[in-house]
């Protein structure tokens, strides 16, 4: 097997010989010093479902690791619970965790010279944070996803995470009373494993299983089921290969592979996430991968799946109908997807769908056939205009409609908007703005899904847009816009909206503008005044020093 340089002088090299005693002092034999030694780094933790479980699969892969010619070395690193931190001051440091998740893998494994890194992982920015780290290696490495978690129950009706937020709202617009809304919130998770909808996590881990950084179904196994622990073996196995093949990320990671895992995002519904996530794999990658290729890949891509939050179904729906691979064998017969891009089972994309069984549609409205697709184009549209001139993402499923035009409520943060909406300051017809909480003004771009789920709740779905320089949770559904560059805090002219404009939103050309004229922009500009950072130390201000915009993918190694 291939063992990358720096671990051969580590190991073997007679000048050092405090490297060797340490191993030996961890249990190492003289035959173990002579194996390649594969770093599994486990993003779990007791406090998050999502990641609950991974410490123990980390362990199950470190066993096989060892029967497969392998040490394998596990060690920890960070995760945020986007659930438990959502609509709170701590959904500020829920992006700011990828970068230190991609920081903090590259460190030990460059520090410690692994020759391969194993990923396990499980809540949304473990997965990019994983892939990231990974390609700054560029050594032999895969990523296990921890699998989702199966729906609640309440009343006959299935529930998922998103089903607490979107209670409150109803609990708000006095459509549920106390009891109910409490019951709600106890039966929404039943266990292990990530939210189950095409929300940020399942769309991150199925398109890396399509970019081919992934085993075949591993996206799609979810948490319990009894074939998850069984993922570790084909891990080991897996990492063993990549070694004696020397294949590695770089040479997997390709601008064919990101548009395969881009067009599945878009027949899946996949969360708007999925575009800084890519922007910034693609970085790390040095592929030079831009919004208007995501525009380029949607418009080629139609929506098939009919999964939450726009949708029907969950992840566990995805797998009973074959899994991801199902679908991926369907998007490359059809012309969707590459079929020559390389992936970790040292096989083409193509290869390994090969055997897969074909899906069946006569049965199941999962997944749809092309020709009866949801929407004949992808879900994510990037926007342009006078209030996003370096581009916008919104997340159109086809259910809210192309065009919106309102009056603009505005709110310097999500908490005002929060009080505002259940106040009742939002009306039919509005447009809601929340800003000042972009990557820098934020900071770390928090996730608007408690706004959006109270107008969700209170009946306003279709007939409320909402636009920020935040972001939304793969959970959010509805007429909304985010990641809007420049951001507030950097002058953009959203920060220079005023509750009474006119705001028109189009996804028929894919334009969001503030109707105020030209004058009366310049007469705002010339008064505005840039507001400090709300951190002055700590990794809030390391990170808004340091973040790169929306459009670029909020990398933090760039400038």
């Amino acid at each position: 097997m291939a063992l990358n340089k720096h671990s051969k002088r580590l190991t073997q090299d007679p000048s050092q010989p405090a490297s060797q005693a340490m191993l030996y002092a961890v249990g190492l034999t003289d035959e173990d010093m002579n194996k390649p030694q594969i770093g599994i780094a486990s993003t779990g933790y007791d406090g998050n479902p999502c990641n609950m479980h991974l410490n123990n699969l980390a362990q199950e892969i470190k066993k096989y690791t060892n029967l497969n010619e392998q040490v394998g070395l596990t060690f920890n690193t960070i995760g945020v619970s986007d659930g438990i931190s959502m609509g709170t001051s701590g959904m500020n440091y829920s992006l700011a965790s990828r970068d230190i998740i991609a920081d903090s893998m590259e460190t030990v494994v460059n520090a410690q010279s692994y020759d391969g890194l194993v990923g396990v992982v499980g809540c949304d920015k473990n997965m990019p944070g994983a892939i990231i780290a990974m390609l700054r290696l560029n050594r032999p490495s895969l990523m296990v996803y921890g699998g989702s978690i199966a729906s609640g129950k309440y009343k006959g009706r299935k529930l998922n995470i998103v089903s607490a937020f979107e209670a409150l709202g109803q609990k708000v617009a006095g459509e549920i009373d106390e009891t109910e809304y409490r019951e709600i919130i106890k039966s929404a998770i039943p266990g292990a494993g990530a939210c189950g909808g095409m929300y940020t996590a399942n769309t991150m881990a199925s398109s890396i299983e399509c970019m081919g950084m992934a085993l075949p179904y591993n996206s799609s196994i979810p948490a319990e089921n009894p074939n998850k622990l069984s993922e570790a073996e084909r891990t080991a196995k897996a990492m063993k290969n990549l070694l004696e093949l020397d294949l590695k990320p770089k040479d997997i990671v390709t601008k064919k592979s990101i548009e395969n895992a881009v067009a599945l995002v878009n027949a899946l519904g996949g969360s708007t996430n999925a575009v800084l996530h890519y922007l910034a794999i693609a970085y790390a990658a040095d592929i030079e991968f831009t919004l208007e290729d995501f525009q380029r890949v949607s418009d080629n891509t139609p929506l098939i799946a009919d999964l939450k939050p726009s949708g029907k179904y969950l992840m566990e729906d995805v797998h009973s109908i074959g899994g991801t691979p199902a679908i991926m064998k369907y998007l490359l017969e059809k012309g969707y997807l590459h079929g020559d891009c390389m992936t970790v089972t040292g096989k083409t994309l193509a290869e390994n769908l090969a055997d897969v069984e074909a899906m069946e549609f006569e049965d199941q409205d999962v997944v749809h056939p092309t020709d009866k697709a949801l929407k004949s184009s992808g879900n994510l549209q990037i926007l342009y205009g006078n209030l996003a001139e370096k581009g916008a993402v919104a997340k159109i499923s086809g259910n809210e409609g192309l065009k919106f035009e309102g009056r603009a409520v505005v709110y310097d943060g999500e908490q005002a908007a929060n009080t505002g909406i259940s106040n009742g300051e939002v009306n039919r017809g509005d447009v809601v703005v929340i800003r000042y909480v972009g990557p820098k003004g934020g900071p770390g771009m928090p996730e608007m899904l408690k706004p959006t789920s109270l107008i969700m709740g209170a009946g306003l779905g279709k007939s409320v847009a909402l636009i920020t320089d935040g972001r939304f949770s793969g959970g959010t559904h509805g007429f909304v816009v985010g990641h809007i560059t420049p951001e507030a805090q950097d002058g953009g002219l959203i920060g220079l909206v005023e509750t009474g404009d006119t705001i028109t939103i189009s996804a028929e050309d894919n334009s969001i503008t503030l109707q105020v004229s030209e004058e009366e922009i310049a007469t705002r500009k010339a008064k505005w005044i840039q507001p400090p950072l709300k951190h002055n130390k700590g990794i809030l201000f390391k990170y808004a020093r340091s973040v790169a915009s929306a459009s670029e993918g909020c990398v933090t190694d760039k400038y």
